[in-house]
């Protein structure tokens, strides 16, 4: 079982290295539009999208992402502590 959480937890933490790639794309003109962008844009837009929905940006910031990777570093925190409850 321990294998299982620690799978899962590297595949959050690639998610969330994922998601802070998607978000510096942000930054460069047209980066989004080549076939890493749209990639980076199919997995993390679902994901992005309801925190979005609940967070406002302020401003011309949109914290909502940083909001999302700390919700994965909880889960993955969660799981670990979950694990270790359970063993």
């Amino acid at each position: 079982m321990g294998f299982v959480v620690d799978v899962l937890g590297q595949i959050i933490q690639i998610y969330s290295w994922a998601l802070i790639i998607y978000i510096l794309m942000s930054w460069f003109p047209n980066a989004r539009d080549t076939g890493i962008g749209r990639f980076l844009t199919n997995i993390c837009e679902p994901y992005l999208e309801p925190f979005r929905r609940i967070i406002p940006p302020l401003g011309m910031i949109d914290i909502s992402p940083i909001v999302a990777i700390l919700v994965l570093r909880f889960a993955t925190s969660g799981l670990y502590q979950l694990f270790a409850w359970l063993a």
